[in-house]
């Protein structure tokens, strides 16, 4: 083992003089939204100052040396910022100083107002041996013109000294100058030649070196190669750099893991009650929500990339983690040699990949950071982005390792490194905690040396293991040409200009090097504006993070939710995970080489929208235009009951929220209203700028049925003028059936009425509570193609009428939806027949348009003569009394319907007795249509006889040539008839005896209607007596499981609790046999006892809507709320029986159970290829109760799922760590689509769910098919008939690169295989996923579904061209290129650019004879903002195959 303290020199020496002022944050930010992602490298060289004024010597005879001092500048908020660069002084020969030094820096701060300021500074030496530094003038050097055509201001300069300190440019008096020349007094004579240069070779290397940084050439950058010429900044190189594993890392704090951390929680606990005491003083809890280490790579200037940020998990004594980068599986292994009790440790289950390079100034820095979870105040306010808990960060502890100032002694070992606390200076730059225990462990003391004893004071270390994945990969050739692609592939990779709409975010790493994650899942416990990619500990790297509010769902009764009724904020990200991982790997295995990973297929989702995620968009609101277009629609006014306007409440504010005000309304009732009104289009790339032109809606409000609309038709208006930049809403409007336009008022408009009909007793509160607390999931559809467009979600909190008789809210909310695409690569030799898969994937979040909802509540008066439901139902619903047996029993029959009857009276009344079910058709064809079996009583003197006049009178009025026959006939049937009285006589007694054994079963039944929902659980007590003298043992069985007897007296207990049942608990109640139906009771003679029973279903119906738009009524008002409506269960009837020692039934309770719909918290809808499993994992956060005592205790989550063939599981891990839902659903054929529900709980007998989850799951049949950019490649697919004759057409989600063949309207036959032929002609390079629906047009239901898998390649480029386009001027740019026709004979070649709004052509067809030359006509588009872009020209075929190919790279200056 290493163990090392102290901080390479080298390294220290560079870092301490390497801190930095920050440039103002308001000129940042104008950098950002001037669109100034690269930073601008500079050359400064500085030649001589000439100077006639100044002396040579001092006043003491002594020589004085002169020194220039430059600073970066900003005029405009008048701050200096960055470092001061300082020359080395010089002397002055005949008034002049020479220098002859070059400095660089390079920054983003590229404005007139970012300026240098440079200072001659005098230096004579003090009797101290110190230096004293006088001013001797300055002068300011601009960087950057006003003028859009020259933006950096270079060349040589001649720049006059001035009079007095830089610090005079501070004055007030200066702000607002233009020109400094104006206050500033000329030094007459004196001057300053230097030359300033464009260094664009900086910018390649600004990794290394930060932003505004000014050094010189001679400087020490740890990360670069040395340079002959002494100057590593002229034309600077970066050193290689090499894969490194980081493994086996471990944590270890003093004095232990749970002392820190209890300390550390009642600090900060006490540091929150001192700042925002909680109500009566009583103290806020605070939990750890994550532990977290950051890991970076640093050259003592800055970070060489973003520091890796992974998720450490406490292990318990006697175990150790370990995880190795060969198999890439973390494992526990139970250490048996560790008799001791060592202090818990965290450790890194996963392996963790730096990139280093062989430099002794290069260090590994770590950061230990938690992530605690504190209420941030009452919940009585809602704002837009409130949640009930936030999420805070601290710094504990930091280290750093320099690993190649002596690589002899780590090399195969483990390395041991001393935890930094206080207030030190660090490379991460912010506040460490310390304490006064922790301050004193932490003082300098040098450890031992390895094999050596000595006591030392316990220090914070962190344990590890460094090795070279290069010797780990030594089996795999492959990873060095994989480099070597990657780099040149990113070199070659252009910076495009960003589409609208569209966001990008990093990708993740590649399979083979599972990385820490960027950005921590409680990072995002503050709601997130961006849906974010942040790598896993898993097998597979990528996942993605939302946000989202993890309540209880207000579905069921109150007795039921008030054990969840608490306050806590969640994360949920979902990634893809391998369910059958293996615990170890055995040493055999490992020698035979690296562990082969899976190359696995990333299924596209549509985003999960919670609350108060929405990404950024420059014009998120509309127009004052647009606004008064899209009023002048005509929609329907919302209105209160006596026709006033609803009042408009502004969704930009906070919603105040009183439970007890909104229970208390007098307006009990409430009428929801959503008015769906325009949607405003936004370009998008593949699609055209008409599209979408038909939509419908899927959403659930509540536990109402999930609604589908019909078909809407975006409506745009030629007539009103506006401004291409200003996006104008297209107004809805109806389809009838027909296809014909709905000339009624515009929109659609749904209502839900919530009453106290609707509602359950006890569930206003959680209704409520759903309003504040939830969002409302959409799905926006195309009812042509039946494509998912994207998806959205908009706050309820403004449906909360806070005592007003009527309210309504305008929301205006971006559609989104997420595309997965990989890294551009180029088409060389050694790429053919390499998979994409190898390639990493990239998510980026589209905006696929906005979508204008007016949302509004009407409040509406309760019928005086209506029953509520609370009146209906008993006090203590939950017990179960049987009736007591008063009358008796007089007489009647035994008829079955009369069975019914028996628990509410105990009289029958007289009904004929009906023939058994298997003796009707034996009647049924021997007696005449007119004459009915049960007419005459059967228990009468002579019914046989009866019978054979019947069939007498029958035969009478047969033919007289038949006579003979019939009488033949009938002696037969008399023979048989004569036997069935016979037959008759026991079938009465079998039927008279299940009557009285019915009849004595209903006496004892006693009936109980319940209201359940999915996956909650409803408690009851039924009442059991001994009616006997002597003792019984009762066996209890339900014949269906969901219904069963609480055993378990702590769980018995959890529920009495919860429902508040005063009646009495015995311990050890119930007695279980392994074979036995049921649990065994003892009862004393006439003794009573209460069997607490539990009814929990967790299945419901599956069956799937068809996708498609539905036709709804033309009246867009109507009515969607209709009591205990379901189309997703189905009610059903459980009896329990209650058995004596004799096997009779002593009583019988039979429940009927009506279910309920149930509340939907998230919505996932996620795309997979056909008939393949999908694994699915869906990340938790630590989920703590705020009702328990003990912060650290941490809450238990389990799950279960609808479909019982689905795995649907969680594991539990160590306390206070994220969870992970794992899903394994078995796939479909194409199109099917799967629905379940997941149902998370926070509890541990599962009494409620806090959540439920819907996903849907769509099954594609998946098509690879590998293709060049800029040309066609056809792919064959197949289209199979039903059963029906159908009309099909083709549809595809970018039908500006793909054509379907035929293009139009075909019929198919029945049973018939037609072959669809698929023209695709990408425009971008890497891995990108396409859909294409086949629809039935006639009936708007999907015939087939396909996904296509595109490995697109760039081109082989011919020629390469370079052209400058000026900035500004609306005039845009010409140029010409020559193109000859290599052919021999005449060609018709068409022009193509993946650039279109960049690019246009003369012509873009031609036709030149063979060996002749023809110009191409370039038209660049004009543009207002400075950058760059690379254009590719393609020159193609009749048949779109590429011929040549240009690029053009186009500079805007």
């Amino acid at each position: 083992m290493v163990k090392t303290e102290d901080v390479s020199t080298s390294w220290r020496e560079v870092f301490e003089k390497s801190r930095i002022v920050p440039p103002p944050s308001q000129a940042v930010h104008q950098a950002v939204e001037s669109h100034f992602t690269q930073t601008h490298g500079f050359q400064l060289s500085l030649t001589r100052v000439t100077a006639a004024h100044l002396r040579q010597e001092s006043e003491g005879g002594q020589n004085l040396t002169y020194q220039l001092r430059v600073t970066l500048f900003d005029r405009n908020h008048q701050q200096f910022f960055g470092n001061t660069w300082k020359s080395s002084p010089q002397r002055m020969k005949t008034n002049k100083i020479s220098f002859n030094e070059v400095l660089y820096f390079h920054t983003s701060l590229q404005f007139p107002t970012t300026v240098l300021v440079l200072e001659l500074v005098s230096l004579s030496p003090r009797p101290d041996g110190s230096q004293q530094a006088l001013g001797q003038g300055f002068t300011v050097l601009d960087l950057f013109t006003s003028r859009p055509e020259v933006q950096a201001a270079e060349g040589d300069r001649r720049l006059s000294l001035h009079h007095g300190s830089p610090r005079g440019l501070v004055h007030p008096l200066v702000k607002d100058t233009a020109d400094y020349g104006i206050l500033l007094k000329t030094i007459d004579g004196t001057h300053l030649e230097c030359v300033l240069k464009n260094h664009p070779a900086l910018v390649s290397m600004m990794h290394p070196l930060p932003e505004n940084v000014l050094v010189s050439g001679d400087e020490n950058i740890p990360g670069l190669t040395a340079s002959p010429t002494g100057d590593v900044l002229l034309r600077p190189q970066l050193l290689k750099m090499f894969p490194f594993t980081l493994n086996r890392l471990t944590v270890t704090l003093q004095p232990s893991l749970e002392r820190f951390e209890s300390q550390l929680l009642q600090l900060i606990s006490a540091d929150c009650h001192n700042t925002q005491p909680g109500p009566e003083g009583t103290l806020r809890a605070v939990v750890i929500q994550e532990r977290r280490l950051h890991v970076g790579v640093h050259n003592g200037w800055c970070f060489l990339e973003k520091p890796q940020v992974v998720v450490l998990e406490p292990l318990a004594p006697g175990t150790k983690g370990t995880a190795d980068s060969t198999s890439k599986e973390s494992t526990l292994i139970k250490d048996s040699s560790a008799t001791s009790s060592p202090s818990e440790v965290l450790c890194l289950r996963s392996s963790l990949e730096l990139k280093l390079a062989n430099h002794h100034g290069l260090a590994i820095v770590f950061q230990l950071e938690y992530v605690f979870s504190a209420p941030i105040g009452p919940e009585t306010m809602l704002s837009a982005t409130s949640t009930s808990r936030a999420a805070f960060l601290q710094c504990l502890r930091w280290g750093i390792w320099c690993p190649f100032q002596d690589p002899s002694d780590w090399k195969g070992g483990e390395i041991q490194l001393v935890l930094h606390g206080g207030a030190k200076p660090n490379p991460y730059g912010v506040m460490v905690y310390s304490t006064e225990m922790s301050a004193n462990t932490q003082s300098p003391m040098p450890l031992s040396a390895p094999g050596t004893t000595q006591v030392s004071e316990a220090k914070d270390k962190i344990t590890f293991r460094l090795s070279s994945s290069l010797e780990r990969k030594s089996s795999s050739p492959k990873v060095s040409l994989r480099t070597k692609q990657t780099d040149v592939s990113r070199q070659r990779r252009s910076p495009s200009s960003p589409s609208q709409g569209q966001k990008h975010i990093p990708p993740a790493s590649p399979p083979e090097s599972p990385q820490g994650p960027g950005l921590s899942l409680s990072q995002l416990a503050a709601t997130s504006r961006y849906p974010t990619i942040s790598h896993s500990s898993s097998v597979l790297p990528w996942q993605q993070s939302f946000p989202s509010l993890l309540h209880p769902s207000p579905l069921a009764s109150a007795h039921q939710l008030s054990h969840v009724g608490r306050s806590a904020v969640s994360n949920i990200a979902h990634l893809e995970v391998d369910l059958q991982r293996e615990e170890n790997v055995s040493s055999w295995s490992q020698n035979e080489g690296d562990q082969l990973q899976e190359l696995p297929f990333t299924p596209v989702h549509a985003p999960v929208i919670s609350l108060g995620m929405n990404v950024h968009s420059t014009c998120s609101v509309s127009s004052r235009s647009s606004l008064a277009h899209l009023y002048s629609a005509g929609f329907p006014n919302i209105v209160d009951c006596s026709g006033q306007f609803a009042e408009v409440l502004d969704t930009t504010e906070p919603v105040p929220f009183d439970p007890q005000r909104e229970e208390t309304d007098v307006l009990q009732g409430n009428l929801m209203v959503f008015q769906f009104l325009a949607f405003t289009r936004i370009a998008a790339a593949g699609v055209g700028p008409d599209w979408p032109d038909n939509i419908y809606f899927t959403f659930q409000f509540y536990r109402f049925p999930p609604v589908t609309s019909q078909q809407l038709k975006l409506l745009s208006s030629d007539k009103v003028q506006h401004k291409t930049s200003d996006l104008l809403p297209c107004i809805l409007a109806t389809v009838n059936k027909d296809g014909t336009v709905n000339s009624g008022s515009p929109g659609l408009q749904v209502q839900f009425r919530v009453d106290d009909s609707f509602l359950k007793p006890g569930e206003k509160h959680w209704f409520l509570r759903y309003l504040a607390l939830h969002t409302m999931h959409i799905d926006i559809w195309d009812s042509d193609s039946l494509l998912l467009i994207g998806s959205t979600a908009i706050e309820l909190k403004y449906l909360l009428r806070h005592g007003k008789s009527a309210v309504q809210a305008l929301h205006e909310v971006e559609v989104l939806t997420t595309d997965y695409v990989g890294d551009e690569t180029l088409l060389t030799s050694a790429d053919l027949g390499r998979h994409a898969a190898s390639s990493p994937m990239t998510v980026h979040t589209i905006v696929r348009g906005r979508l204008h909802i007016r949302t509004g509540n009407v409040g509406c008066a309760v019928e005086p003569g209506r029953t509520r439901a609370a009146d209906v139902m008993p006090s203590l619903s939950h017990i179960i009394t049987p009736r007591e047996v008063t009358s008796g029993f007089r007489g009647g029959s035994l008829s079955s319907r009369n069975i019914l009857q028996l628990n509410a009276r105990n009289t029958v009344q007289a009904h004929r007795l009906e023939m058994d079910g298997d003796r009707m058709p034996l009647f049924r064809h021997r007696i005449r249509p007119d004459i009915m079996p049960g007419e005459r009583n059967l228990n009468e003197p002579d019914a046989g006889q009866h019978k054979l006049s019947c069939m007498a009178a029958v035969h009478q009025r047969e033919s007289k040539e038949h006579v003979k026959a019939v009488k033949a006939m009938d002696r037969n049937k008399d023979a048989q008839l004569a036997q069935e009285p016979l037959q008759i006589k026991p079938t009465e007694e079998r039927i008279k005896a299940e009557g009285i054994a019915n009849m004595l079963s209903q006496v004892i039944t006693t009936q109980h209607l319940l209201y359940a929902s999915l996956g909650s659980a409803e408690y009851m007590e039924f009442v059991l007596k001994n009616p006997f003298n002597v003792p019984q043992t009762v066996t209890i069985h339900s014949d269906d499981p969901e219904l069963s007897v609480i055993t378990n007296t702590e769980e018995w207990r959890y529920f009495k609790a919860l429902t508040k049942t005063p009646t009495p608990l015995e311990e050890n109640m119930f007695h279980l046999e392994k074979d036995a139906p049921g649990p065994r009771v003892y009862l004393r003679p006439k003794e009573s006892v209460h069997i607490p029973l539990k009814y929990q279903g967790f299945l419901c119906d599956r069956t799937m809507a068809p996708q498609g738009p539905s036709f709804l009524p033309a009246d867009k008002s109507f009515q969607m709320a209709k009591k205990n409506l379901s189309n997703i269960v189905a009610a059903k009837t459980i009896k329990v029986t209650f058995k004596a020692e004799d096997g009779k039934p002593m009583a019988i309770c039979q429940v009927s159970v009506e279910l309920t719909p149930h509340v939907i918290d998230q919505t996932f809808r996620l795309y997979h290829p056909q008939l393949c499993f999908l694994k699915k994992a869906i990340r938790l956060p630590p989920w703590h109760d705020p009702t328990v005592g003990d912060p650290n205790a941490a809450t238990q989550i389990s799950v279960r799922c609808s479909d019982p063939n689905i795995i649907c599981q969680t594991r539990t891990l160590v306390p206070g760590e994220p969870q992970d839902v794992y899903l394994k659903v078995p796939g479909s054929p194409s199109p099917h689509m799967k629905m379940f529900f997941v149902m998370v709980y926070t509890d541990k007998w599962m009494a409620a769910p806090s959540q439920i989850w819907q996903i849907y799951v769509h099954f594609l049949e998946r098509v690879d098919v590998s293709c060049v950019t800029g040309q066609r490649s056809c792919q064959s697919l197949v289209l199979r008939g039903k059963q029906a004759v159908r009309k099909v057409k083709c549809f595809s989600s970018h039908p500006q690169e793909t054509e379907m063949d035929p293009e139009g309207v075909f019929v198919l036959p029945p049973a018939a295989v037609q072959e669809l032929q698929l023209k695709v002609q990408p425009w971008r390079a890497g891995s990108r996923f396409l859909y294409v629906n086949a629809v039935d047009v006639e009936h708007r239901r999907l015939a087939n579904a396909w996904l296509l898998c595109l490995n697109i390649q760039q081109p082989v480029l011919s020629k390469a061209f370079e052209v400058c386009v000026p900035v500004g001027g609306g005039r845009g740019s010409s140029r010409k290129i020559t193109y000859t026709n290599p052919y021999t004979s005449s060609r018709i070649f068409l022009l193509r650019s993946d650039h279109p709004d960049l690019l246009q052509f003369k012509e873009d067809k031609f036709q030149i004879g063979g060996g002749e030359s023809y110009t191409i006509g370039l038209r660049f588009a004009p543009t207002q903002s400075p950058g760059s872009a690379e254009i590719l020209v393609y020159v193609n075929n009749q048949e779109e195959r590429t011929e040549e190919t240009f690029c053009v790279r186009v500079k805007y200056s």
